[in-house]
């Protein structure tokens, strides 16, 4: 029996700022954002949105009927949390009227946890190979306006569907991980923007990724040849082509050149879309499958997951000959296309006026053409709502 990913999704805000239009107004060269950072757009969530509607609009697409009554976790991963005791798994599991007798728990360590979710539904499904695991991976990035992070920004939610029919593809057993007690990014409890040492935190992810990448190479003997693309997390992407360009001397010319191009596949939504914590190393596995036209069933893919404070994992994926089938190319196409630019007042507005706190408060949603909004704020209580379609 072999287990792993059957269907992924993903959702973002329909609101974008334009990189080049960020650095004019923070007197930087565009350059500077564009190849130094290796960002060209960033997702700009409204008020209207957070993780549970996030989560609820990317999920909602890969589910189908029978599928809600099958799903025996669900499984939501993420930094941007509404509620310090209740998981947004479990607005979820309402919004999208998912089987009741199913469990919902939210998992909590910085980018990490969406690759211990994804663990957790595979062992699950192999003790239970009839069942079906839910896992989402959903956050917003926020920094801070004029802060040094600000650039890395982003949002949006990557759903997937575990499962013993993995035509995407199947999650191998082979993880190699690590921990460490290290201060590089963390957001206090009264904190609604992160705190980071950004060039600390850079060197700790790269780091951590020949670490662990070694340790995998010794124990499974595997090499860096015996991958045709290596997937990373991606807060922004040249991170990921810094730690990639780490272990390339380790294979010869022809190869590095073929994983030097399964990168760019692999970042071209990040680059749209900026930073989502959780989601952004699945966002780049998205991207991949999408884009590389030299992928094949069988081949190997590898991940490399890393969340900071900080802890790293490394693993491996097989692709199924039908991973295409599992993937809406022409959807997310659509999406990132069809987005509405902000200037950069605009998006500055919409920064400050995201919903904080537990008073009172309403959030504008007629303008926001996701299905699941949020609306306010009422009795300490977040209220969503599910939108008619057109």
């Amino acid at each position: 029996m072999t287990v792993g990913i059957e269907k992924m999704r993903f959702a973002t805000s329909n609101l974008y700022l334009d990189m080049t239009d960020l650095a004019h107004a923070r007197g930087e060269d565009p350059n500077k954002y564009l190849l130094g950072i290796g960002q060209t757009e960033q997702a700009v969530v409204p008020p209207s949105q957070d993780a549970v509607t996030l989560a609820a609009n990317a999920a909602e697409q890969l589910l189908t009927k029978q599928e809600r009554a099958e799903i025996a976790e669900i499984i939501v991963a993420t930094e941007s949390g509404v509620d310090h005791s209740k998981s947004v798994a479990i607005y979820v599991q309402r919004l999208l009227e998912l089987n009741r007798y199913a469990r919902a728990i939210e998992l909590k360590q910085a980018c990490y946890s969406g690759t211990f979710g994804l663990m957790q539904a595979r062992d699950y499904v192999s003790l239970h190979p009839d069942k079906k695991v839910l896992v989402i991976a959903t956050d917003i990035a926020r920094y801070g306006l004029n802060t040094s992070g600000e650039v890395t920004q982003g949002a949006g939610a990557v759903a997937m569907l575990v499962s013993a029919n993995p035509q995407i593809a199947v999650i191998n057993d082979d993880s190699q991980f690590m921990t460490a007690d290290i201060m590089d990014f963390w957001r206090p409890v009264d904190h609604d923007k992160a705190l980071v040492d950004g060039k600390y935190s850079a060197n700790v992810y790269r780091d951590f990724f020949k670490e662990v990448w070694q340790r995998y190479q010794d124990t499974t003997g595997l090499t860096l040849t015996d991958f045709d693309a290596m997937v990373f997390h991606l807060p922004f992407t040249k991170m990921g082509l810094k730690a990639l360009r780490d272990v390339l001397p380790e294979t010869d010319e022809a190869h590095a050149a073929s994983l030097l191009a399964a990168f760019e596949a692999s970042r071209v939504y990040s680059k749209r879309v900026g930073n989502l914590y959780t989601g952004s190393l699945y966002l780049s596995l998205l991207s991949l499958l999408a884009n590389d036209t030299q992928l094949r069933g069988g081949q190997r893919i590898g991940m490399f997951s890393y969340g900071s404070g900080a802890e790293g994992e490394f693993f491996s994926l097989t692709l199924a000959p039908t991973f295409k089938a599992g993937l809406d190319v022409l959807g997310m196409e659509k999406l990132l296309d069809q987005r509405q630019q902000l200037s950069v007042p605009a998006y500055e507005e919409l920064f400050e006026g995201a919903l904080w706190g537990s008073a009172d408060q309403k959030a504008q949603s007629k303008q926001d053409p996701a299905h699941f909004v949020l609306t306010g704020v009422q009795n300490q209580q977040r209220q969503y709502r599910r939108q008619t379609r057109d």
